[in-house]
């Protein structure tokens, strides 16, 4: 059995799991609690409100992006901002190609060692210009930009009360409340 074959197996057993392939490591993440599920929601809302359709972007939750970290790699973002055509990119197994990513964005758990480093580093290799994570477990956002050689030349915290100015490179204009970025829709 080969690592692509153990991953579908996986989430065959694991139903409701995320199940990924990063640097050719399988990872299973449980779904996501309540706060997770506002937080995506906010960032659903302010992305339509900034015009992300009109400027011929999608946004898109749970959706593959194919890693040339490994020949079977893949990651499942929480979030996504993507080229209104990205149907047209399909590499293979409902996975797209980095190049019609402007931005992802992960939302920390529990147990979120991947989003802060490994996700990180494949993130960079594929290319992808913005990765932002909501950090619940350090209570801030991070804003990782400028991808170069494998790793994001620029890493910037923002820490509540702040905003996270999206840079052009995402093809919107928009800050994001770090406060709402940690708490979804609570004020």
């Amino acid at each position: 059995m080969n690592v692509t074959e153990a991953a579908d197996r996986l989430s065959e057993q694991l139903p409701g799991y995320r199940v990924e392939i990063l640097q050719g490591r399988i990872t299973a993440t449980p779904h996501a609690d309540g706060t997770h599920a506002l937080i995506l929601t906010t960032l659903i809302e302010a992305f339509h409100q900034a015009g992300a359709r009109a400027a011929g972007l999608s946004y898109l939750q749970a959706i593959g992006l194919w890693l040339p970290t490994g020949p079977d790699d893949f990651a499942v973002p929480d979030l996504s901002l993507v080229e209104a055509d990205f149907l047209d990119t399909e590499v293979v197994r409902n996975c797209y190609a980095p190049h019609a990513f402007r931005m992802v964005v992960e939302v920390t758990g529990p147990h979120s060692s991947d989003d802060l480093g490994i996700k990180a580093d494949c993130y960079a290799d594929a290319g992808i210009p913005v990765y932002l994570v909501a950090d619940r477990r350090h209570d801030e956002a991070v804003l990782h930009t400028d991808p170069r050689n494998g790793a994001y030349r620029s890493r910037k915290p923002f820490k509540r009360g702040t905003s996270v100015p999206l840079p052009e490179s995402t093809g919107i204009t928009l800050e994001l409340p770090v406060d709402r970025l940690l708490d979804g829709d609570e004020d």
